[in-house]
């Protein structure tokens, strides 16, 4: 669920801004209207039953089951992303690739919320006083802010993770340890780092937070509470959005120190909107969707959001993976929230365009000066408006890749639909 647009270069925005206003704004709200409530959706139905399922008469049992499940998935799933590419590439084996890849997502995703659930119900054990959960959350706070890893705090509705083909498997670690065979040791380390620490210090900010609102959001009126942090969260998430071009500005204009303050001051900003938005809707649904029976609320939701998800190639928003650093994006970069979807489709077309013309003209044998000025011209328009877009999303990555060689005008170009194209 988390993102960076580290590395991120876009020539998106066309020949009118305003189309690319309208898409930034509608890229937003898929994210804040649709996508939240499906991800918030799927996590309570997988958090719920394993609570009707594993051991629910004793809950440190049924918390450490999920511990071990959801720490064993994290560990497999970074230790073995190369070995996943390689299983499945879909240049290979299309149909295997597709159903591997959704397989991994729903197995991983299961693992994902039950790292957290474990972790979460053996703090509710153990730190049952208002003094140990402040506590818990300043320093967990603190140690993120000084790890630079704050942002990893935020998920939906500030990140879209698109099922692309590229980067599909792939989970960044804090300290960026190539996993080669060379570097193995060291990279079992820093997976088992990026898991074991950062991934637990995020768990213990959003229960401080989480409980906190239990406390003082209308304790005593389980549906005003409720109500309340949907309505809280949605403020503060889009007045996160509206602000983020001057928070953009901002930090163009700043550096260093000064600059990584500012950004994190933003990020925890938006992480009250996301942890209300998620509390909001999490407590709505057990509140007001088939309350008399829970079993069936949950494998509903389950199914129903699951199947949306897939179907708009957004499923892997459900995941927790990956380790992304405050400010490792140039100037202003480092406060843009990765939400990007229609913007992504209409380059991807524009792209697909300016292929498909330069293969029409490749199929005549002959080609006239005029001809190569035409190609030569529309070489440069290509390169001008699209050049390289390298989009992250959380902790997949979208890599529109448009390379074009001006002395070489007669080349190939490879197109597929899942946002690569290569030419």
């Amino acid at each position: 669920m988390r993102g960076s647009t580290a590395g991120l270069t876009v020539s998106g925005k066309g020949k009118s801004p305003a189309h690319y206003a309208l898409l930034s704004v509608l890229d937003s709200s898929l994210a804040i209207f649709i996508l939240s409530p499906a991800v918030v959706g799927y996590w309570r139905a997988v958090w719920e039953l394993m609570s009707i399922y594993v051991y629910p008469e004793d809950p440190f049992t049924s918390a450490l089951v999920s511990v071990i499940f959801g720490f064993s998935g994290h560990i497999i799933a970074g230790l073995y992303q190369n070995n996943f590419e390689k299983w499945l590439d879909p240049d290979k084996r299309r149909l295997t690739y597709l159903i591997g890849s959704r397989l991994y997502t729903i197995i991983f995703a299961c693992a994902c919320v039950n790292t957290w659930r474990g972790i979460w119900l053996l703090l509710d054990t153990y730190m049952e006083s208002e003094i140990l959960l402040l506590t818990s959350l300043i320093a967990s706070v603190v140690a993120l802010i000084l790890m630079r890893c704050t942002r990893n705090l935020l998920a939906v509705p500030f990140c879209i993770v698109n099922d692309s083909v590229q980067s599909y498997f792939e989970i960044p670690t804090f300290y960026r340890v190539p996993s080669c065979e060379k570097n193995r040791p060291a990279y079992v380390l820093d997976c088992l780092f990026s898991v074991f620490v950062i991934g637990t210090l995020v768990v213990f900010v959003w229960r401080g937070a989480w409980v906190i609102c239990d406390i003082y959001l209308y304790p005593d009126d389980e549906g005003s509470s409720a109500i309340g942090s949907v309505i809280l969260g949605y403020i503060v998430t889009i007045s996160a959005f509206l602000i983020q071009p001057l928070m953009k500005w901002v930090c163009e204009k700043t550096t260093g120190l000064l600059r990584l303050c500012i950004a994190d001051i933003y990020f925890l900003f938006a992480f009250i909107g996301t942890v209300n938005v998620w509390r909001g809707i999490w407590n709505v649904l057990n509140l007001y969707y088939l309350p008399d029976d829970p079993e069936l609320s949950c494998w509903s939701t389950h199914t129903i959001f699951l199947i949306l998800l897939i179907l708009l190639k957004c499923s892997n928003s459900v995941l927790v993976r990956g380790v992304y650093i405050d400010a490792e994006e140039p100037d202003g970069k480092c406060v843009v929230f990765p939400c990007y979807y229609l913007r992504l489709y209409f380059q991807n077309e524009r792209i697909k365009k300016h292929c498909l013309q330069l293969q029409s003209l490749r199929r005549k044998s002959d080609i006239s000066c005029g001809d190569f000025t035409k190609v030569k011209s529309m070489q440069h328009e290509t390169t001008a408006h699209l050049c390289t877009c390298h989009m992250t999303n959380e902790s997949v990555t979208n890599h529109i890749t448009v390379n074009i060689p001006l002395m070489n005008p007669i080349k190939e170009c490879n197109i597929n639909d899942n946002h690569d194209a290569t030419l």
